[in-house]
């Protein structure tokens, strides 16, 4: 019995060595099978493939960056070659992509807009003159002058040079001036959010000085100058001085931060005073255009005329109060991305605010109403945004800026048409801004009399409160706007006029303001250079908190 279970057991292990003999020859069958396989592939791989891809490494390899490190002192030769090696990187790349976005752009508008997109309609123009002014304005900043001055350049050329100016020529009037007061909306948006009750209640009794003296006292003297020696009536000869009075934070407000972070000025807070007085001054020169301009336009008794522009301005601030507050509530906590209907909402009701003041006849109320909007609601974002380390409205005013400030710029210049402009007005309008400029340097010196300051920062100040543009820019067309609305030629002529002078007073005062900011700086103030004692730092971050945004 014995005998036989041990042969059973025999039996039962040859059969599984010969099933496991089985299994070890078919997977090595298998395996001699992929082996010849790929020794197949291998063999009919480099009849096709190899040889290209040696060939392609061989002619890309002295084109790669990996392949040639730059040394640690490079010369110019070298970080030029460097430069234009693969893939692209740095400028090159830069220059790559914004060539492929103008023509993806111009692709875009020829199958939407057809005809209007090519050389003659608008849309071409338009395209031109935005991508034109972006590339002027990148020129421009490499010689440390404001990009808005190259900007500004690129559509006077545009619109006045022979073989070119059919672009400007074919700029249709309705949009040039919509896409301006689209982008006043949102330069009155960046000043509203801007403002800071807490800078302006620290330094109140000197920035309120320093931003109304000085810009009443430019806009009395340009009025009176603008009347007896252009001939201008005196609700446009204060239309004018309120033009001409604001002082550009596109040009003063990089150019203190440039001092700031050297540690100019830092111990007296001179950039954190400037940059205050400097929104202040803004909205002062906008909401006294606005008041005048509905008074300049406006026809009927004497005494409504009058009574209109306060009560213009008394609706702006009521509309900007309202609405801002229901911007606190709304969108409420709980929407996803709250940030972005903020920003939508807005803007949308500084566009209601401009666009639907005009639409009422009473533009006086829009742009107080525009800044009083951002300004209110402000006041509740800027807490909870402090609380959440969050700046995302400041983010997307600020790419809504990039966007508008080449064509408001550009489309400033392209305005301007020389040939309609007489030799001899240019030379009064020149003499009637060099009597308001010198009026506001000496009024900006007496406004911080008594201020703590030393005599070298005093003088500092109103050399500081020079430059003009961004505003200039943004509200210089709009009495022409207006004029050609109303069709009538004497009040074209005399908005033709603003629009001329306004654009002289950016050419001349901007790169005259900022060279002198940049070489007085440095000499007239005082220079803190450690901070030790933490002297210094509040002015500091507080004047970049203020221009964050």
């Amino acid at each position: 019995m014995k005998k036989d279970m041990a042969m059973s057991d025999d039996a039962v292990c040859q059969d599984s060595n010969t099933e496991m003999d089985g299994v070890n020859e078919s997977s090595l069958l298998r395996n001699k099978h992929r082996q010849s396989s790929d020794v197949e592939s291998e063999i009919q791989t480099p009849k096709r493939c190899v040889g290209l891809r040696k060939c392609c490494h061989r002619f890309w390899k002295p084109m790669q960056t990996k392949n040639h490190q730059l040394p640690e002192n490079p010369s110019i030769p070298q970080r030029l070659k460097y430069s234009l090696l693969c893939p692209p990187h740095g400028n090159l790349a830069w220059y790559i992509q914004f060539l492929i976005l103008v023509g993806i752009t111009w692709a875009v508008l020829v199958s939407l807009t057809h005809s209007e997109a090519l050389p003659g309609g608008n849309f071409f123009s338009l395209f031109v003159l935005f991508y034109a002014s972006v590339v002027g304005g990148y020129l421009v900043s490499f010689f440390r002058l404001p990009p808005l001055l190259g900007m500004l350049m690129v559509g006077a050329m545009l619109r006045n040079i022979p073989v070119v100016k059919i672009v400007g020529e074919s700029i249709s009037m309705p949009w040039s001036s919509a896409l301006r007061q689209i982008a006043l909306t949102v330069i009155l948006i960046r000043a509203g959010l801007g403002l800071d009750p807490q800078a302006l209640r620290k330094l109140s009794f000197t920035v309120l000085r320093l931003a109304f003296i000085p810009c009443l006292a430019e806009c009395c003297a340009e009025a009176v100058a603008a009347h007896f020696l252009l001939g201008f009536p005196w609700e446009w000869g204060f239309m004018l001085g309120f033009v001409l009075a604001a002082v550009s934070p596109a040009v003063v407000v990089p150019s203190l931060l440039s001092l700031s972070d050297r540690g100019y000025g830092l111990d007296k807070g001179i950039p954190t005073l400037v940059i205050a007085a400097a929104s202040v001054d803004d909205v002062l020169a906008i909401t006294g255009f606005g008041v005048v301009l509905g008074i300049s336009f406006s026809t009927g008794d004497i005494a409504l005329t009058i009574v209109k522009g306060p009560l213009e301005a008394m609706l702006g601030v009521v509309y900007g109060i309202v609405f801002g507050i229901v911007l606190w509530y709304l969108p409420s906590k709980d929407t996803k991305n709250p940030t972005l209907y903020r920003s939508l909402l807005l803007l949308g009701a500084g566009l209601m605010a401009t666009f639907g003041s005009s639409a009422v006849h009473l533009s006086g109320a829009g742009p107080l109403g525009c800044l009083t909007l951002a300004f209110v609601a402000a006041l509740r974002w800027r807490k909870e945004a402090e609380k959440e380390g969050d700046n995302g409205i400041g983010d997307m005013v600020g790419l809504l800026w990039m966007i508008f400030q080449p064509l408001l710029f550009s489309l400033i210049g392209a305005a301007v048409d020389i040939n309609t402009i007489d030799g001899g007005t240019v030379g009064l309008a020149m003499g009637t801004l060099a009597i308001g400029l010198f009026v506001r340097l000496c009024a900006s010196f007496g406004a911080v009399l008594f201020s703590g300051l030393s005599v070298k920062e005093m003088l500092f100040i109103p050399i500081a409160w020079l430059p003009k543009a961004t505003v200039q820019a943004a509200i210089g067309g709009i009495a022409l706007d207006e004029a050609t609305k109303r069709g009538d030629a004497r009040l074209m002529a005399l908005g033709t006029s603003v629009l001329t002078i306004a654009v002289l007073s950016i050419v001349i005062t901007a790169p005259i303001g900022a060279a002198l900011i940049s070489i007085v700086g440095p000499m007239w103030l005082r220079k803190q250079e450690d901070n030790k004692d933490g002297i210094g730092d509040d002015n500091d971050e507080e004047t970049k908190s203020m221009t964050e945004l």
